[in-house]
């Protein structure tokens, strides 16, 4: 027994480290040397160490391994292998190792902000902001104001991204993220439009794969709004198989009369094509159409190739053919988004995307571009909306009374007012995060998939929860309610780029696994190039992989990482969850390659298990990103109680995918087995507790400093007649109010004021000489700033007309 037990922790203790194997082997045979094992006790370590350490006996067994290995992989389709090759791996691959790290992490640059990026926000967008009006554009024009329009035109804003040697501003993703933050603060309607063309699209696939006539003469033009791009993608039987659109163009010879020139043309090479998109965001009022189809070479036009593959084209919307002009109408939002189709519609060869060398490489090129827009985008409205959440719940629970008490003070409001602020550090603690990758080269597909799922996810968590604190104030559409189309609007978030149940179940985890594993690819690579040498030297170090990890996993479990060293420099509040992390990523990488192992090639059909595996990856990114946040803003104190509640609950929502992974992994006897490695002391990864959840809810109710950094860079009117706008005024009037009310509540318990209402009880204090005209006068503005918070709109018989006079009948 004690010889066992001496094998165990010596080979442990070398597995943790991830000492060689030859080393493991000499730990193993010191631990029974040690215990006083029998000589039969050192057979099978003598075997294993033979299989592991003597080149001719392991390259026999990795050979027949190779072999079985190359029958049973899957036979990867090539928009399959363009995805996952698609894109580079960064701190994701970290995570993936089960040994990230973290001085990595804290020495990744935080962004900022230019001097001409500040500017342009706290100017042009500034202004834009103010031309917006969110239920007018909703409910009445159904689109921007024509002034808006033509803002956005002008100020350049549609050429974010555009580079400066083409007109562009030529902004960091960064800045573009913060752009389209604080518009969607203001109207999600106007957001859409600014970020479409900025994100993957005609000017984002030029920039990358035009030829520099194709460059010359729309970058420009796209920069200064001279041009509405959009880019068909999708169609009626395709949606989040884009791999599989119906639309196809035949390359033939024809005519055609070029639409900016007017010139005709004859006897052309080109391409006829028909096609029907759907849910096209700038279609209706697009000049430049961008199309994805299957391009097909029946005759042999251009080669041998027939199946030429998905192919990106650039086609004015007046050329002959190209029908745009009607209009879908998303929920909560009336960006203009519609229909185009058009049918044996020719062009020619040049209006290919890069040209005709580019051909067929249509579906790497958006896969390429996909993962800026999915981390900039989509993530940052789910900012805004976060934000708006928190700053307008935060304050209304405040100025809210009942039973005598803010709402906020009641627990099951302080608990939702909590997740709202947790949830919005998280998001944009991880957009930020992404930012940093992308801002310096990166190409995070995996981290964009995370982003686009967890960021819109969180989103309506925020909503749902600041609709059941705000009530009846929320239910009633009009004018005050500044929540309503963003809640209407959650479905489109969650839908777009890849609806959200396949991102989660299919694609974080899916391409996650092959393309941030250090040894899936090069396996995979290495099968299908019959590879038997970079096969074995790549499967004999995911062996290694594997093995050192379930020892890592096991011990750092028993201990919930209490003994990992905290990287150096990190700040006393967060080093207990870089430790907890550290375990986490092991149990990670752990279960990850048992599921891979158990689960084979059927692994891609397992969503659930992939779902949840994906949910570990994703939390323990957000938790990085929220340590990286905390500590960027040097460590403030005051917000140490929400990076602990934002941190804690990601890396408990890890244990529960985990454990969830372990309920449902079809070979019991592994998942048994699994538990006892990753979990031998159950859930000792704890929830917030309800005291954090009731501190971040007091801190975010002062409107000061938490919610302030919270809440950065959302558009907040300065004109108290507007209803977020009168927020903050009417948090500081009622609380400047509170001693009073507090002293008239005093004294009708003491029945020295008689007066049936409260507003009869002011003047009978006034009366009384009990108050002086100034406290009567601040209760007064506060009540009549509170009722404004409060009220609802009502409108004429036929809902078109709102009532803009609610305070006169201020009865009580």
């Amino acid at each position: 027994m004690l010889a066992l037990i001496l094998l165990l922790v010596f080979v442990g203790a070398a597995a943790y480290f991830r000492s060689p194997a030859w080393v493991m082997a000499l730990a193993s045979i010191a631990g029974l040397l040690l215990g006083g094992a029998a000589w039969w006790a050192y057979i099978p370590v003598l075997l294993i160490a033979a299989l592991c350490c003597v080149p001719p006996v392991r390259d026999m067994i990795l050979e027949r391994i190779f072999t079985v290995y190359k029958k049973i992989t899957p036979a990867m389709s090539e928009t399959e292998a363009e995805a996952i090759n698609a894109g580079t791996v960064w701190w994701d691959g970290e995570l993936f190792s089960g040994k990230p790290d973290f001085k990595k992490l804290q020495n990744f640059n935080t962004p900022q902000l230019t001097a001409e990026e500040q500017a342009f926000i706290d100017g042009p967008v500034e202004e834009l902001c103010k031309m917006l009006d969110d239920w007018k554009i909703l409910h009445e024009t159904k689109d921007l104001p024509p002034e808006a329009w033509q803002f956005i035109k002008d100020s350049g804003m549609l050429g974010m991204i555009i580079k400066k040697q083409y007109g562009g501003l030529e902004f960091s993703n960064y800045a573009h993220a913060k752009v389209v933050m604080k518009i969607a603060t203001r109207a999600g309607s106007a957001a859409v439009t600014v970020m479409v063309p900025n994100s993957l699209g005609p000017g984002e696939l030029l920039q990358h794969y035009g030829t520099q006539a194709q460059k010359d003469y729309y970058l420009p033009r796209l920069a200064k709004g001279l041009e509405i791009p959009c880019f068909a993608l999708t169609s009626p039987h395709a949606g989040s198989d884009a791999g599989s659109i119906p639309d196809f163009g035949i390359v033939c010879r024809g005519n055609y009369t070029d639409p900016i020139t007017g010139e005709a043309h004859e006897d052309v090479l080109g391409i006829r094509i028909s096609w029907e998109k759907r849910w096209i965001t700038l279609a209706p009022v697009a000049t430049v159409l961008g199309m994805a189809f299957k391009m097909y070479d029946p005759d042999g036009l251009l080669g041998d190739k027939k199946d030429i593959g998905i192919t990106c084209a650039l086609i004015p919307t007046n050329h002959e053919g190209v029908q745009i002009g009607r209009r879908h109408f998303p929920g909560g939002s009336a960006f203009m988004n519609g229909p185009t189709w058009g049918k044996d519609v020719f062009i020619p060869l040049d209006w290919i995307i890069g040209g005709v060398d580019y051909a067929g490489k249509g579906w790497q090129m958006l896969v390429e571009c996909l993962s800026v827009g999915r981390c900039i985008s989509l993530p940052a409205n789910s900012v805004a909306a976060g934000k708006v959440a928190s700053y307008t719940t935060s304050l209304y629970a405040r100025i809210r009374d009942q039973f005598g008490l803010p709402i906020g003070k009641f627990e099951g409001v302080d608990e939702a007012l909590s997740r709202i602020g947790m949830y919005t550090y998280q998001m944009e603690a991880a957009q930020d995060l992404a930012l940093t990758a992308l801002d310096s080269g990166e190409k995070p597909s995996v981290i964009s998939a995370i982003l686009k799922y967890h960021n819109t996810e969180r989103m309506r968590k925020t909503l749902n929860d600041a609709m059941d604190v705000h009530g009846g104030r929320a239910v009633v559409l009009g004018p005050r309610n500044y929540l309503a189309s963003a809640y209407q609007a959650v479905p489109v978030a969650i839908t777009v780029e890849g609806a959200n149940i396949l991102t989660r179940s299919m694609i974080i985890f899916g391409q996650g696994a092959i393309r941030c594993h250090p040894y899936v690819l090069k396996e995979m690579r290495a099968a299908m190039d019959n590879d038997a040498k970079g096969f074995k030297q790549a499967f004999g170090s995911h062996l290694h992989f594997a093995f050192t990890n379930a020892f890592r996993s096991f011990w750092l479990s028993l201990t919930n990482g209490a003994f990992v060293k905290a990287p150096q420099g990190s700040y006393p509040a967060t080093a207990a969850y870089y430790r907890r992390m550290t375990r986490v990523a092991a149990n990670f990488a752990f279960v990850a390659d048992m599921a891979m192992f158990s689960l084979g090639g059927s692994l891609k059909f397992k969503e659930k298990i992939s779902a949840r595996l994906g949910d570990m990856l994703s939390n323990l990114f957000i938790a990085s990103a929220v340590l990286k946040r905390f500590e960027s803003q040097g460590g403030l104190k005051e917000d140490e109680a929400i990076m602990r509640y934002a941190a804690e609950q990601a890396l408990f929502d890890a244990q529960t995918a985990l454990d969830g992974l372990l309920r449902n992994l079809p070979m019991r006897p592994l998942a048994w087995s699994l538990r006892v490695l990753t979990m031998p002391l159950g859930h000792n990864i704890k929830a917030p507790s309800d005291k954090l959840a009731s501190q971040v809810a007091g801190e975010l109710m002062k409107n000061e400093g938490m919610l302030a950094r919270l809440t950065k860079g959302m558009f907040v009117p300065a004109n108290e007649e507007e209803p977020v706008g009168l927020l903050p005024v009417a948090h500081a009037a009622v609380l400047a109010a509170e001693p009073v009310e507090k002293k008239l509540r005093n004294l009708t318990r003491e029945g020295r004021l008689h007066a049936p209402s409260p507003a009869l009880r002011l003047q009978e204090a006034l009366d009384n000489g009990v108050i002086t005209q100034e406290e009567f006068d601040l209760v007064t503005r506060g009540r009549q700033l509170k009722r404004n918070v409060i009220m609802v709109d009502d409108f004429d018989m036929k809902l078109e007309k709102h009532d803009e006079n609610l305070l006169k009948r201020y009865i009580f």
